[in-house]
C-alpha cells in the first residue's frame, strides 16, 4: 500500500491503532473549558476521539498526506490604486476536501481489489476525528507548537485524510522529533491566539476570524491586514518549513489573481460571479459576505485615499449592515475630507445601530489631531 501511495496521486501513508484517543480527550475538555474552540468542530467529543462510535469494530486507520504549494510564482504587485489581498495556501487551487475525497476514494478502489470484503470510512478536515491526531499516531509527523502536524519530508504545507477499516494492519511508530526549543511562531502570531506550545484560542485566531459573518472588533480589523481568507503566519515563520515549496499536485497550484486578487472589483462581485471565480475553491465555503467584509477591511488598512469612493458606494447602498459598519470603519482608517464627507453623508439615513455606532466611532477620528494634520499639509 505504501508503495503504491505515489501512483495514487498520495505523498505519503501510515497506520494508526483504532484505539480511543484519550489524551486527545482530555486536551479537548480543557480546550472547551477555556472557551478556545471554533465551534466549527464536531461538538461531540465522544465521537471525535472513539472511533467505535464511527466504524462498527475498527482494526486500524489509515492516514494520509498530500503536500500543497507555499510559494506564488508571478505575484501580481499590490501597488496605490490597485491594492490586492490574499488567500491563505490552504485555499490555493482546488478545494482540497474535493482532492483528498479523490485520492481517498483511489486508495479505497485499491484497497478492495485485493482485500473484497473491504470495509471503509474515510474522512477529511469534516469529519468526526482530528486528522491531526490521526496523523501523528500514525508516524506522519510530530504535533508541532503552532498545532499544525509537521512532517519529516514535506514540513507542514500538507493536507491530512483518514480512512478507518476493518483491516488488522500493523500501526507505524510516532515521529520522534519535536520543535525543541523553538517558539517562532508562538512569538509571530500577529494576535496571540497561540496560548502555549500545542495550544490554540480559535477565538483569537486570524484564520478563524476571516471566516466568520459577522462584525469583528477594531484591534482584529487592524491585525487582519489584508487577508482575506486564512492566515499563514505561524507556518511561514517556522524553521521547518523552510525553502519548501511544492508543486507536483497539479490540482493545489494557484492562479495568482485568484489568490492575490485585486480588492476593489471584489467588493461589488455577485453571487454568481463569485461562484465562478471562487466556487471550486476552499475559501468558499462561508459564502462571498466574509471574504468582502475582508476586502474592506483590507482597504482601510491600506490607507490608500483611492478606495474612498468605492467604500462610500458600500457604506451607502449594500443591504447587508456588517459590510456598511466595515466600511464606515474602513473609511475613518483611511481620513481625508472624501473620507469625512461619505461618512456625514451616510449618517442621516442609517437606521441599523450598528452602523450608525460604526459611522458615530469613525466620524470622531477626525478630531482635532487630524484637522490640524490636515490644515500643516494644505
Amino acid at each position: 500500500m505504501k508503495e503504491a501511495a505515489r501512483s495514487l496521486g498520495i505523498d505519503k501513508i501510515g497506520v494508526a491503532s483504532a484505539a480511543p484517543f484519550t489524551t486527545l480527550k482530555q486536551r479537548l475538555l480543557r480546550h472547551r473549558e477555556l472557551g478556545h474552540e471554533s465551534g466549527f468542530e464536531e461538538a461531540d467529543l465522544e465521537r471525535r476521539t472513539e472511533p467505535a462510535l464511527l466504524f462498527d469494530n475498527p482494526q486500524s486507520i489509515i492516514a494520509i498526506v498530500i503536500a500543497y504549494p507555499s510559494k506564488l510564482q508571478g505575484a501580481p504587485k499590490s501597488e496605490p490604486g490597485s491594492r490586492r489581498g490574499i488567500l491563505s495556501r490552504s485555499a490555493w487551487g482546488d478545494d482540497y476536501h474535493a482532492v483528498l475525497r479523490d485520492r481517498l476514494s483511489r486508495l479505497e478502489a485499491w484497497l478492495r481489489e485485493r482485500v473484497p470484503d473491504l470495509r471503509a470510512e474515510s474522512m477529511v478536515d469534516t469529519g468526526a476525528l482530528s486528522d491531526r491526531a490521526v496523523a501523528e499516531r500514525a508516524g506522519m509527523g510530530w504535533s508541532a507548537k503552532n498545532c499544525s502536524i509537521i512532517t519529516p519530508e514535506w514540513g507542514s504545507w500538507v493536507y491530512l485524510g483518514e480512512m478507518i477499516t476493518n483491516l488488522p494492519l500493523p500501526p507505524d511508530e510516532p515521529v520522534t522529533e519535536t520543535c525543541g526549543s523553538c517558539t517562532a511562531c508562538i512569538d509571530a502570531c500577529p494576535t496571540g491566539a497561540l496560548v502555549g506550545p500545542g495550544q490554540l484560542n480559535s477565538q483569537l485566531c486570524i484564520s478563524f476570524i476571516t471566516q466568520t459573518k459577522g462584525l469583528v472588533p477594531d484591534e482584529m480589523m487592524r491585525k487582519i491586514g489584508n487577508r482575506l481568507y486564512g492566515c499563514d503566519t505561524c507556518q511561514v515563520v517556522c524553521p521547518e518549513n523552510r525553502g519548501k515549496n511544492w508543486t507536483h499536485q497539479p490540482e493545489l497550484q494557484p492562479d495568482p489573481e485568484k489568490v492575490k486578487p485585486l480588492l476593489v472589483p471584489l467588493l461589488t462581485m455577485g453571487n454568481r460571479a463569485f461562484k465562478e471565480v471562487y466556487g471550486s475553491g476552499a475559501a468558499s465555503w462561508r459564502g462571498r459576505k466574509p471574504i468582502q467584509r475582508n476586502a474592506v477591511i483590507a482597504l482601510g488598512n491600506f490607507k490608500d485615499a483611492s478606495a474612498v469612493p468605492h467604500l462610500a458606494g458600500v457604506l451607502g447602498e449594500d443591504p447587508r449592515f456588517e459590510l456598511r459598519a466595515t466600511a464606515a470603519w474602513s473609511l475613518g482608517r483611511i481620513g481625508g475630507e472624501a473620507a469625512k464627507a461619505a461618512l456625514e453623508k451616510a449618517a442621516p439615513r442609517e437606521r441599523e445601530e450598528p452602523v450608525i455606532e460604526a459611522i458615530a466611532a469613525a466620524l470622531a477620528t477626525f478630531g482635532n489631531g487630524q484637522a490640524k494634520e490636515e490644515e500643516h499639509n494644505g
